[in-house]
């Protein structure tokens, strides 16, 4: 696709669903309060920016999401890398793994809330479970898929098996490792909304749950279009690292 209709195509799709959306609430064809039209969620934009506190939910939001999702980074890539090489390990634990994994993070949140009680960490962790999964196993399968042909080079030349792991297989499942963690991304932002609304007093999940609260609607959609345009944002980013490290490991042209 070329350059200008990457960006025109969906700008011409957000008009036309903001100008119809907004036909449809002055038409009244549903009262305002249950579904604010984008005038009034504009102007909660607004407010909420000018007044600071939109800022301080972001910024308390990026932070829980971001510590969450790096330390999931931390355990889950060296771990899918040791998993992925020593296949007896990974034998031992995917049982375990494919138990765990299907349960959502909300499930936990009983158990976490009665662990850790309230503020970030909650959150922190809830996030940190979303992301954890996805990366474990796209890593474990990228190791196990590592071209045989490198591994024999490398041992014909005599290189240790630290050395094999350090230097041909860590370069050859970078991009995988990449791709699994864009993929943790995207999961770990949905579930940011549910850690924050674990008795915490700021970030956007506690706006939108305060907004609930006081009857503001266009302040519930406020948090919602901001989760949204951040999630764009984040994933748009990590897109482009990925490419890149695709790029220079010379998986795309």
């Amino acid at each position: 696709m070329k350059g200008k209709e990457r960006y025109v195509l969906p700008l011409i799709t957000f008009t036309l669903v903001l100008i119809a959306w907004q036909a449809a609430a002055s038409l009244g064809i549903w009262e305002d309060y249950l579904f604010p039209s984008p005038l009034a969620v504009a102007g909660g934009i607004l407010e909420t920016a000018l007044n600071g506190v939109l800022w301080q939910h972001i910024g308390i939001s990026l932070f829980r999401f971001f510590t969450g999702y790096l330390i999931a980074a931390a355990v889950a890539v060296p771990l899918g890398l040791i998993a992925g090489w020593y296949r007896n390990l990974w034998v031992a634990i995917d049982p375990l793994v494919q138990v765990l994994r299907p349960i959502s993070p909300i499930a936990w949140m009983p158990l976490i809330a009665l662990w850790f009680g309230i503020g970030n960490l909650p959150a922190i962790v809830i996030i940190f479970l979303a992301a954890f999964y996805p990366m474990l196993l796209s890593t474990v399968a990228a190791v196990k898929n590592v071209d045989p042909v490198y591994l024999k080079v490398a041992q014909n030349f005599g290189t240790s098996e630290k050395d094999i792991l350090r230097k041909v297989v860590v370069p050859a499942v970078f991009p995988y490792i990449m791709m699994g963690m864009h993929i943790a991304l995207g999961t770990a932002w949905v579930f940011l909304v549910a850690g924050e609304m674990m008795g915490v007093r700021s970030g956007l999940g506690f706006l939108i749950v305060d907004a609930r609260n006081s009857m503001r609607t266009e302040l519930v959609l406020t948090g919602m279009v901001i989760i949204g345009v951040l999630g764009l944002t984040l994933d748009r980013s990590i897109g482009y690292l990925e490419q890149r490290v695709k790029k220079r490991w010379g998986f795309s042209a």
